[in-house]
């Protein structure tokens, strides 16, 4: 108990100690124990001021405790042993590489480069922080294949000089070149590798080699014997860890096969021509993809990623082309150079024909076609051009001008004819064949229309002559029409005639009857009154006497008839002249007085 006592109490001694101890390291431990600090953020780069053994010449840094700088690093926290009057240790900070970036490495030992390639083999190294593992894996010196990727690493700065993007301009190098290599969408990127074995003689690019992870593995690509130069095999869209000292990318974009196309590849690179257009085809040879040649099956309308470094692909519309051998021009041009066709025609005159093509060229027959004459153009140029210019020309000599004129649709039945024939021999097919605008001679052409005029009016006489005989035609019909109108109103009329005479024979019998019916009535009345009368009279004779009946009856006649039986002016005396005046006044008085009461 005694003894702990002692202990505690002496303790605040022990603790007191220890720290003067602690500090005095910190002051003297340099000098007495050759105590070295490395911090968390530090890597100790350790420089031997001399030694037992020289280096090698040639050689940079130390493995084996030689003068120099030493291939070990001193990683954070205390160090004894390194004495100032025997070693010098540089605290050199860390190296980061940012997010999104990568770092070069440059070893300033290591074996030599061979000649034929300009980049260090890639060695076990733990990304260049065991510079021993470097130096002993047979790590070479210069410029290295091994890149670093985004992170923090504890570099040997006495043999690996470590470039970024911040330090870029320091070695002649664009910050840009430090960051991912990035591939936009709808775009393909063409490499070029700066290391690795010349591409072989007869060659444009060098072949696809599998296994180097899209150029990012720059080891496993030379290993695989990857050609330095232009590359067959191309990056897709995306980001990679490319080293820009090994491997160039260009970006191009993806090729367009547009609807209504077809695209016909022609490669430069692949593997052996191998032909299998078969013995029919006997105009240019056809390939499987992925030889060199013109591929037998073309490429249909979307995006292909394609490197059109190595490639070409020759667009053919598989929709009708119309071609026109005239001044205007279709949206595709290809017939740019044609024009209107000159002829000469059986009887001595030229004169010009613009003329239309429609062609089709199908999907499948597309890489013959191309095969066989290069492009499009080449076809319209090579093929079309000198079939359908030298049809017309021939054919034109059998005919005149005027003849050519009046039977141009079957001139151009039979140049459809002929053309269809003519261009199927190169796979193609002749839709029709159309005769535009004839531009023949004025002065043929002046004959042509007074002909034609001259027809019109020899048919507007025909017409004419027609009209008039139609139109006497016309009017005989129309006379016989009224005269037949006459003859039915003269039968109508006879019949009319005779009816009515029925019906006045009719009628008249009808009234002669009546009247002798009327007439012996009347008789019979008359006989019949006359006897009633004479009974009458024979009455009034026996009743009054024969005179005095007689006087009777005259009387009643008298008042009856009004008979005057004194004279209205009567004249007397001797002297008959004044008498006659008198009578004469008289009658007019009665008369004017009678015809007064008329008037009112």
């Amino acid at each position: 108990m005694k003894t702990l006592l002692m202990a505690i109490e002496l303790s605040p001694v022990l603790i007191g100690l220890a720290i003067l101890v602690f500090f005095g390291m910190l002051s003297f431990g340099p000098l007495i124990l050759g105590a070295v600090l490395i911090r968390e953020r530090q890597v100790g780069v350790v420089v031997k001021k001399f030694g037992t053994r020289s280096l090698e010449p040639g050689r940079l840094l130390a493995l084996n405790g030689e003068a120099g700088y030493q291939a070990d690093t001193l990683a954070p926290g205390l160090h004894f042993g390194y004495f100032r009057w025997q070693y010098r240790i540089i605290k050199a900070p860390l190296t980061v590489v940012p997010q999104g970036e990568i770092a070069l490495v440059v070893a300033a030992d290591g074996e030599a480069i061979p000649s034929e390639r300009i980049l260090g083999k890639i060695v076990e190294s733990d990304n260049f922080q065991d510079a021993r593992k470097f130096l002993l894996n047979g790590g070479e010196k210069g410029r290295e294949l091994a890149i670093l990727t985004a992170g923090t690493y504890r570099i040997n700065t006495s043999l690996f000089t470590v470039i970024t993007s911040e330090t870029a301009p320091q070695h002649d190098m664009l910050a840009s070149q430090l960051r991912l290599q990035r591939v936009e969408p709808d775009m393909v990127g063409i490499v070029t590798t700066l290391d690795g074995r010349p591409i072989d003689t007869g060659e444009i690019a060098g072949q696809t080699v599998p296994g180097h992870e899209n150029f990012q593995n720059a080891q496993a690509f030379l290993d695989g014997g990857g050609r330095r130069g232009l590359q067959e095999q191309i990056l897709l869209s995306g980001t990679w860890n490319l080293n820009p000292w090994f491997a160039q990318v260009e970006q191009v974009g993806m090729v367009h096969i547009p609807i209504g196309y077809v695209g016909v590849v022609i490669s430069f690179v692949g593997q052996a021509h191998v032909d299998v257009s078969g013995l029919e085809f006997k105009h240019g040879d056809l390939v499987n993809a992925g030889h060199k040649g013109v591929w037998v099956t073309p490429l249909y309308p979307g995006k292909h990623p394609l490197n059109t470094r190595v490639m070409k692909v020759e667009l053919v519309p598989t929709t009708n082309i119309v071609l026109n051998w005239a001044t205007r021009t279709e949206a595709h041009h290809y017939d740019e150079k044609l024009s209107s066709i000159t002829v000469r025609s059986k009887d001595g005159f030229a004169f010009s024909l613009d003329v239309s093509q429609i062609i089709h060229v199908g999907a499948l027959d597309a890489p013959k076609v191309i095969s066989r004459v290069g492009s499009m153009q080449n076809l319209v140029d090579h093929v079309l051009q000198p079939i359908v210019g030298n049809y017309f020309r021939n054919s034109a000599q059998d005919y005149t001008v005027l003849d050519f004129l009046s039977a141009r649709s079957q001139r151009q039945k039979e140049a459809a004819e002929h053309i269809r024939a003519a261009i199927g021999a190169y796979d193609v097919q002749a839709i029709d064949t159309l005769i535009g605008d004839i531009n023949p001679p004025a002065q043929l052409m002046q004959t042509q229309t007074d002909r034609k005029i001259a027809e019109e009016q020899k048919k507007t006489y025909e017409t004419q002559e027609a009209a008039q005989v139609q139109r006497q035609q016309l009017v005989r019909q129309t006379s016989l029409a009224d005269i037949q109108n006459q003859v039915v109103g003269a039968e109508q009329g006879v019949n009319i005639a005779e009816l009515q005479a029925n019906a006045l024979v009719r009628q008249a019998t009808g009234e002669a009857q009546a009247v002798r019916l009327h007439a012996s009535g009347e008789a019979e009345s008359i006989r019949a009154t006359g006897q009633a009368k004479a009974e009458a009279y024979r009455a009034g004779v026996e009743a009054l006497g024969p005179q005095p009946y007689t006087l009777m009856q005259l009387m009643q006649i008298v008042g009856e008839r009004n008979v005057r039986i004194v004279p209205d002016v009567s004249v007397s005396g001797a002297n008959a002249n004044p008498g006659m005046v008198d009578g004469l006044l008289g009658l007019m008085m009665r008369q004017q007085a009678h015809e007064a009461p008329l008037k009112k």
